[in-house]
């Protein structure tokens, strides 16, 4: 289904509006750098400050853009269940190959709940659902037996895990079968994730180190371990540094330290990465062999 180096591509904006051109670049150069597929309008997207226009808008370029090349996995979470079947819906029409879902956030529903949110957007659209486990921003996590019944509904094929609980993976395999992809929603624990039975990873360094990204899950999906730990020890300070702050103001700027033309600019509440985080992101560019 779903494996390799998968970027949640950041959204960059100019003067407070989309800025379309630096966007489609970014498409083409993790595809040319050799990022397995794409999510537009994840976390790192900012997608919380869209717009349901602009979030539509967003992700139907990065469609454009792709043009086939690799998959594109929709950022289509909402905590109102109609506006994520919107997103749902708009991403299936402009051809993406599934949709990334958080549970509802702020609202904490019960575990009944979450089964009720996915259920209703799988009776509502067919388009592939990958479901988005982050309780650290959601509150709610999604429990292993209520994934593994989501698992059996058809459209559910697999979760971006960024609970940073290794051992889920085992349990989450055993719940919702061998062909249910995982895949890492951390950066730092990658390694150990794919060592675990996962098949990639959702990505924030990827959107500056795609190259780099993208051979570390290579040198794993070949079983290459020492090449694939040489490059976690290499990639590590810039896993840490991109969240010495709150993200996405570090990736951000680490884009615009690697690109001077690409905006590093946010929408607040997001605000622009602290000076001493600033110093962890340039350290780790150049630990990295970026800078």
């Amino acid at each position: 289904m779903f494996s390799g180096s998968i970027p949640a591509l950041v959204t960059p904006f100019r003067d407070g509006t989309f800025d379309e051109a630096a966007f489609r670049w970014l498409v083409d150069w993790q595809i040319e750098e050799g990022s397995s597929a794409l999510v537009p309008c994840g976390t790192t997207g900012e997608a919380a400050t869209m717009t349901i226009a602009e979030h539509d808008h967003v992700v139907r370029v990065c469609i454009d853009q792709a043009k086939g090349r690799v998959p594109v996995i929709a950022g289509c979470g909402s905590n109102d269940t109609k506006v994520a079947i919107e997103h749902m819906k708009s991403a299936q029409a402009a051809g993406a190959d599934a949709g990334l879902l958080v549970p509802p956030y702020y609202n904490r529903p019960s575990q009944s709940g979450v089964i009720a949110h996915f259920e209703a957007i799988a009776a509502a659209c067919d388009l592939p659902i990958v479901l988005y486990n982050v309780p650290a921003r959601t509150v709610t996590d999604i429990a292993v037996e209520t994934m593994g019944r989501l698992a059996q509904l058809p459209t559910v094929v697999g979760v971006k895990d960024a609970t940073g609980a290794l051992g889920r993976v085992a349990t989450q395999r055993i719940a919702c079968g061998a062909d249910f992809c995982q895949l890492s929603g951390n950066d730092d624990t990658a390694l150990g994730f794919y060592a675990m039975g996962g098949k990639g990873c959702i990505s924030v360094t990827a959107n500056v180190a795609p190259r780099a990204c993208a051979d570390f899950q290579r040198a794993m999906a070949e079983g290459r371990w020492a090449d694939a730990l040489a490059w976690q020890d290499r990639l590590v300070p810039l896993h840490n540094a991109l969240f010495a702050d709150a993200s996405p103001g570090p990736i951000k700027y680490a884009l615009n330290k690697v690109r001077p033309d690409f905006p590093a600019e946010l929408r607040l509440p997001m605000t622009p990465a602290s000076a001493a985080a600033r110093a962890l992101v340039d350290e780790g560019l150049r630990i990295a062999g970026l800078v």
